[in-house]
């Protein structure tokens, strides 16, 4: 029988088929309890950004804690005919055993930094990659987005407005979450408000006023409807001769004698800057200073930074497909790269060389710290090997990997460990923040630790991603032996 989309979903099986054959290849070997390091990282900021927007973790602990395959799943597998019985009785009684260590979710982060590790048995650290990617790509991608659209919108309200044009179901729900975390004040999105407690708005679409044929009918009995909520479509005809009008007519005819006052007016085509600034003035004629201005129609943050720059009176912002599709770079590109193999009670550490110095990996279980001057603003993140003592009460000597000639050291700064243990064996060790306190986490950064040069669209800041003298050792040495070892 074929499965629908309401039936209860595994989604263990939300995985590239490499990952099982390779994980058949390493049980007939016998390397199945091997423990393994994976680290996830990215490589270069969205839209030549200045840093990006960590999201996703959640929904990563939701997926390790319940991987199962059903039986279902297992007779799938063995109707390919390539995979072993054993292996097969083997998935059957499968559960994640492995640990995870990660980023806050809502973290500020940058390009080459692991983000999360997963810290496994050889075959689970090996299944969990494709999931693993797909929440955290998606997520983070949205979540960074987002953020630039709002700090454009500079204080305006910025709702999601995406779901019709998402690439799927999922895509829109999960989108809704990760705009929300980049700063959005809510969502058109039911699932997303139901599923995560975003606040959701929603008023009409054209189709309310074209079924009514009259456009003051429309609005009167919408009005009558949600009086203590109106928000009124005014460009199905003519907004400005016939949208507006019609507008004020039923805040003075209709809510007025109730009360209450006409709450906002949206516009969804037309030139924005040029029809918000007349609305405005016929408004304010028209004894409704306090009805707010809302335009949505394919805006992003340089649609939004250009109307602004315009003089637009514009009060919110509904933001559709170029934010929950990411539309001026839809690719996120963190990957996920082995690090490190258990091998006699140590952990060795693996790296894999490329001619393009950019996929050159950070070898090795490390640890990522972020350094702060004494206005508590960051300053450079550190990377160090895993327990490595870092002591920044004395000058700290540091690597800068890019010109590793130079001798340089952090003085009067602090810094911390930025990522926790967040699964050990397979389960949470802590519970997770409340969605609107990853949002909060974010706002406080970006307001207080991270740079005003790094959050320009122009030419950001660098953040820097420096290395402690013993951690740069290790990459070089390691380097220096796998290209003698393959040369």
């Amino acid at each position: 029988m074929t499965k629908t989309q309401f039936d209860a979903r595994n989604i263990t099986m939300m995985m590239d088929f490499y990952e099982m054959t390779m994980a058949n290849g390493y049980f007939l070997g016998g390397d199945q309890e091997t423990l393994a390091a994976f680290d996830v990282f990215y490589r270069a900021n969205p839209d030549e950004g200045g840093f990006a927007i960590f999201a996703g973790l959640e929904q990563v602990i939701e997926y390790v804690e319940n991987m199962r395959f059903t039986a279902e799943d297992v007779e799938y597998f063995r109707r390919q005919g390539i995979f072993s019985e054993e292996f097969l009785q083997y998935l059957a009684d499968f559960h994640f055993h492995g640990d995870i260590y990660a980023l806050p979710e809502g973290t500020v982060m940058y390009p080459n930094e692991p983000i999360l590790t997963v810290v496994a048995p050889l075959i689970d650290a090996q299944l969990v990659e494709t999931a693993i990617l797909a929440e955290i790509n998606h997520q983070s991608l949205i979540a960074t987005k987002a953020r630039r659209i709002c700090r454009a919108a500079d204080g305006r309200a910025v709702s999601d407005f995406g779901a019709r044009r998402a690439h799927n179901m999922d895509a829109a729900t999960y989108g809704a979450r990760a705009a929300y975390i980049g700063g959005v004040v809510g969502t058109a999105t039911c699932t997303a408000g139901e599923m995560f407690g975003i606040p959701i708005s929603g008023t009409m679409a054209h189709s309310w006023v074209m079924y009514y044929g009259d456009e003051y009918e429309a609005f009167k009995h919408y009005a009558e409807v949600y009086p203590d909520a109106t928000v009124l479509l005014v460009d199905t005809y003519d907004v400005l001769h016939s949208g507006i009008p019609n507008a004020i007519r039923v805040a003075h005819e209709v809510l007025e004698p109730m009360g209450k006052r006409l709450a906002g007016i949206r516009i969804d085509s037309g030139d924005l800057a040029y029809l918000s600034k007349k609305v405005r003035k016929m408004l304010d004629a028209a004894d409704l200073r306090g009805c707010k201005i809302v335009v949505s129609n394919s805006l992003d943050e340089f649609t939004v930074t250009s109307l602004l720059n315009q003089g637009a009176c514009i009060d919110a912002f509904g933001i559709g497909e170029r934010l929950i599709t990411a539309k001026s770079e839809p690719v996120f590109g963190a990957v996920y790269k082995l690090a490190a193999v258990g091998k006699d009670g140590e952990f060795q550490p693996r790296i894999k060389v490329s001619e393009n110095v950019e996929k050159i990996t950070n070898p090795g279980l490390k640890d990522v710290y972020r350094v702060y001057d004494e206005d508590g603003h960051a300053v450079a993140d550190l990377l160090a090997v895993c327990g490595e003592p870092v002591d920044m009460s004395k000058p700290f000597r540091y690597v800068d990997p890019v010109k590793p000639w130079k001798n340089r050291s952090f003085e009067h700064v602090t810094c911390k460990n930025l990522r926790k243990l967040y699964v050990r064996q397979g389960k949470r060790t802590e519970s997770l923040p409340k969605l609107s306190e990853i949002r909060d986490y974010v706002k406080q950064q970006l307001d207080h630790e991270i740079w005003e040069e790094e959050q320009r669209f122009e030419n950001p800041h660098k953040h820097y991603l420096d290395m402690t003298p013993a951690y740069y050792e290790l990459k070089m040495d390691l380097l220096s032996k796998t290209r003698e070892a393959h040369a």
